[in-house]
């Protein structure tokens, strides 16, 4: 196997406080994965610019004049982690071999980039950086991203447990990946669809080196909710089940008073009659609800809007398409 060209895609938003160490520790890796003959001279820093409002851009540019193992690309305006994660993954694969996507803050141990190349040079299409353990987080974050990954396993989506966006893949996937015209991106899920030979490197995640994280609790439960919603129609099928449920035991219900009224045992069921109505009425908007999610994941889609636009780059564009 010829000595691989490898592309480092970081999706940067608002990190103008971070990216001044962490450029300094891609850039080492870099260089040590050359000097090891694993990668190819011609290997190179991408940092997405996700429409920052602080000086990102900037020092991506002055990264990019000063060293030509950085390059960047800036968005048109900010599209969120999914959408410039994909700018990147779609810019580089016509001029590597491989990938690998890592977010900017320094948490995701890049000393794992070592073995994830050697699982290449293996015969792995795509390899998963997958956290050992989740002992910098919260009991609340670890509880409930544990239990997104379980639910989301059960719900009959494939995705790795405790794998982020931390992955090398090859651009024989990534080629294949540009296949998927979805609107709604949760790339956790729809890399494992394409197939190909893959395998799972462990290390262990740090606490964030400069900055504040961009993923408050809402932003986390969006994405979760995304995944779920893009990945599986399963809640779909589990609001039919449990409709069917409810109706059996409303007919029942009725067939119970129709007796009780043709015996004389009627009573007033005023406090009943209005559990039963806010039970129903509440199991009818959370359907209606979830069911709007998937209507509305469909309308987005049919306007085949672009997922992403390109205003500016540090270096010249080598696609003839």
């Amino acid at each position: 196997m010829n000595i691989p060209v490898l592309y480092i895609v970081i999706p940067c938003y608002n990190e103008e406080e971070v990216l001044p160490i962490t450029s300094r520790l891609f850039e080492e890796k870099l260089k040590g994965l050359i000097e090891k003959n694993k990668i190819a001279e011609t290997s190179r820093v991408l940092f997405v610019d996700d429409g920052s409002k602080d000086k990102t851009w900037e020092i991506i540019k002055d990264l990019s004049n000063k060293n030509d193992c950085f390059e960047g690309l800036k968005l048109s305006r900010n599209r969120g982690h999914q959408n410039a994660l994909l700018a990147g993954l779609m810019e580089a694969k016509d001029s590597c071999d491989i990938t690998i996507s890592i977010d900017c803050d320094g948490q995701d141990d890049i000393n794992a980039m070592d073995a994830m190349v050697d699982e290449y040079l293996n015969g792995c299409e795509i390899v998963y950086g997958v956290r050992s353990k989740r002992a910098t987080d919260t009991f609340f974050k670890r509880f409930t991203a544990e239990s997104f990954y379980k639910i989301l396993n059960k719900l009959g989506a494939e995705v790795v447990y405790n794998h982020a966006d931390y992955r090398l893949v090859s651009s024989k996937v990534l080629k294949e990946f540009s296949n998927f015209k979805e609107v709604n991106l949760f790339l956790r899920g729809m890399i494992p669809l394409v197939g190909f030979k893959s395998t799972s490197v462990y290390y262990e995640r740090h606490e964030r080196m400069a900055g504040e994280s961009h993923y408050p609790l809402g932003k986390m439960l969006s994405l979760a909710f995304d995944g779920i919603t893009s990945l599986s129609v399963k809640p779909i099928r589990i609001i039919t089940a449990v409709g069917l449920i409810i109706a059996l035991l409303s007919f029942a219900g009725v067939l119970w008073s129709l007796i009780m009224h043709l015996i004389g045992h009627t009573i007033s069921g005023w406090a009943s009659m209005i559990c039963a109505v806010f039970f129903l009425g509440g199991v009818q908007l959370v359907s209606l609800g979830v069911i709007g999610e998937y209507i509305g994941k469909i309308y987005m889609e049919t306007k085949g809007r672009p997922r992403y636009i390109i205003s500016e780059k540090t270096f010249e564009d080598n696609n003839n398409d």
